[in-house]
């Protein structure tokens, strides 16, 4: 198997490294080295595993590119910048014709896939690349198609935990609304607890020390009328690992969408799962 050319788009911030880093020790993938950075990056280069990638700030990118095209053929773009650049990010990779997977949340969602279905290549776009957590995200879609107004009566709570440094809410937790909103339960977005601070996460929620800079901690709690029943879903992840694999896998299911003749299309991380399955 010819190894699938990335580049892994968000260098220096953790997840992109992580991501990066995994790459280099995975022989299905080539990682080029070279990263789109934003504009407040100063560093010239990002060191992964011993290995040299060049930073690519927004003025050069076009230039940066023209000459990737040039001497590496096709490859598949990873995104894990910033909520605010991923509108702008998809534009260029759309006007590129640079198939891409944005792991990246946050940011106009709708806009964001709008972009894409206008273009002629094909991306993967998901909240969650943890594929077990995307999985988990189908059984409460399979739910809340099939047993519509389950929880109606209910109260619900929705708690989701990460770094400080994290600008948005949870994608996975906005999505879980939708399901719970359709088992009957009326919630907003809005209503999501927040929680960022590092203190807090430590005392109250025991999340490890180790994982306080790296966690993603989501509980959603349900309570009768008459506070008789409680149910509580939770996942609990710490450290970013698992996000690589499922990333892996996306860029693995694009990559074989490559030579499809449809275009404009935005693939979800179900469809990846299906597909993986299929294959199995």
């Amino acid at each position: 198997m010819t190894p699938i050319k990335l580049m892994i788009n968000g260098l220096p911030g953790n997840v992109a490294a992580i991501v990066a880093r995994h790459a280099l020790e995975d022989k299905r993938f080539e990682l080029l080295q070279k990263s789109l950075t934003g504009p407040d990056i100063s560093e010239k280069f990002c060191e992964i595993s011993d290995v040299k990638i060049e930073l690519i700030s927004p003025d050069q990118r076009e230039t940066a590119i023209s000459e990737l095209i040039k001497t590496q053929g096709p490859f598949i773009s990873i995104d894990y910048t910033h909520p605010s650049a991923i509108i702008e990010n998809a534009r260029f990779y759309c006007r590129r014709q640079l198939p891409f997977v944005m792991g990246t949340t946050g940011g106009d969602r709708a806009a964001l896939n709008d972009i894409v279905v206008a273009s002629s290549i094909q991306a993967v776009i998901a909240p969650n690349m943890a594929k077990q957590i995307v999985g988990f995200q189908a059984m409460m879609e399979y739910a809340a198609q099939t047993f519509p107004g389950l929880f109606e009566g209910y109260s619900l709570e929705i708690k989701e935990s990460h770094q400080k440094g994290k600008a948005d809410t949870s994608g996975t937790a906005k999505a879980m609304v939708g399901y719970f909103n359709r088992l009957g339960v009326p919630f907003q977005e809005d209503q999501i607890i927040q929680i960022r601070e590092p203190e807090v996460q430590k005392k109250e929620l025991n999340v490890p020390e180790d994982y306080l800079k790296g966690h993603g901690w989501h509980t959603y709690s349900l309570d009768s009328k008459d506070k008789t029943a409680h149910f509580e879903f939770s996942h609990n992840i710490n450290g970013r690992d698992i996000y690589a694999e499922g990333t892996f896998d996306a860029a693995i299911f694009l990559a074989g969408m490559l030579d499809d003749s449809e275009t404009g299309r935005v693939f979800s991380m179900i469809d990846v799962l299906k597909k993986r399955a299929g294959d199995s």
